[in-house]
């Protein structure tokens, strides 16, 4: 017969030795081995996955493009999601315990918006740069430059970090929710909520851009297929040499707009869930459970992973550039002037 005058469960704390420490959610040993794995691989990815990203643009001349400019620096943001936020989020999301201190717990929450808004701002540029590639081929080379694609990476990692400290560093997330921020607030806990006003804004801010993105996108495919229709009812064989070049060009553009298309596709299904939780969330009290709360931040975090294997699935030149510096040739004295594009590969 079981006595039921039997003591409870110890409760586990983040810090035994403080008063008013975090809860400890205590995983047994087999689940806790299966999530520090998958979490960890994530963050493995989205580091070595865009590190090999930015060194095969940055080394290769031949991908000194603007859009790959645009591609180098998108996974530079997605390369720092993994290097200062995923680690340690993957500590946070097994142990349920921040041991990593107040300061860098403010830092990392900066580090996350920012990064993940940069992310957001490029791939809303990256469309604009396939719209003018895909729209008007022959004259793109003059309409997107060089400098305008750094005007565009400039601006993306100034308002995206800009917005982030500016909200969490100053503390201004928390006016007007005081009391439920000391609630909240625990010993080993790394938490930040929005006040309504800023995830108004914050909501406002991926929204905007994701809207102008589909829209974009929606063109791009629209003028796709009209060109596509236009190639196939062609009657004459014998074109003029810039007729063949025109279809070349425009069908390169296409590939790589749906390329970059589908990574777009990943961004969106990977924050749309968290973006519309977050609204919720700051109308009703912060309602979602724990665990709801953390499969919908891994789902934007392992979003920085899945870039590179997106060009590694589609991109030929990415393919030869990893095999190239994985296998030491570019140390060679003229491994960046080294050919990769045979005549089937887009340049993206």
């Amino acid at each position: 017969m079981v006595n039921s005058l039997s003591p409870p469960a110890a409760v586990e704390l983040c810090s035994e030795n403080m008063n008013g420490s975090c809860v400890k959610t205590a995983y047994s040993p087999g689940p806790r081995a299966i999530l520090y794995t998958v979490l960890g691989f994530g963050a493995v990815l989205a580091m070595f996955g865009n590190l090999l990203v930015i060194i095969a643009i940055l080394h290769f001349k031949q991908l000194h493009t603007p859009t790959n400019f645009l591609i180098a620096s998108l996974a530079c943001a997605d390369f720092l999601v993994g290097v200062t936020v995923m680690p340690f989020s993957t500590v946070r999301s097994v142990e349920s315990c921040w041991y990593f201190g107040e300061s860098y717990c403010k830092f990392h929450t900066c580090f996350d918006t920012s990064f993940c808004f940069a992310s957001l701002f490029h791939l809303c540029c990256i469309s604009i740069d396939r719209y003018i590639a895909v729209t008007y081929p022959l004259t793109y080379p003059t309409k997107f430059t060089v400098s305008v694609s750094g005007i565009c990476i400039v601006l993306s990692w100034f308002f995206s970090v800009t917005y982030s400290f500016s909200i969490f560093y100053t503390g201004a997330n928390e006016e007007g929710i005081e009391d439920l921020v000391v609630a909240l607030t625990c010993v080993g806990g790394c938490q930040a909520p929005l006040n309504q006003n800023w995830v108004l804004l914050c909501s406002l801010l991926f929204f905007i851009p994701t809207v102008a993105m589909v829209f974009i996108y929606g063109k791009i495919f629209f003028v796709a297929r009209y060109q596509a229709r236009k190639m196939e009812s062609s009657a004459s064989q014998a074109q003029s040499s810039s007729e063949s070049y025109r279809e070349r060009v425009a069908k390169r553009e296409r590939k790589a707009a749906k390329t970059l298309g589908i990574a777009m596709a990943a961004f969106l299904v990977s924050w749309l869930p968290y973006i519309i939780d977050a609204v919720i969330d700051a109308y009703m009290n912060f309602i979602t459970p724990p665990y709801v709360y953390e499969i919908l931040v891994w789902c934007v975090y392992y979003n920085s992973a899945m870039n590179p294997l997106i060009y590694a699935f589609f991109y030929p030149w990415f393919r030869k550039a990893i095999k190239l510096i994985l296998s030491g040739k570019v140390l060679r004295r003229d491994s960046s002037t080294m050919n990769l594009f045979s005549e089937e590969a887009d340049m993206g």
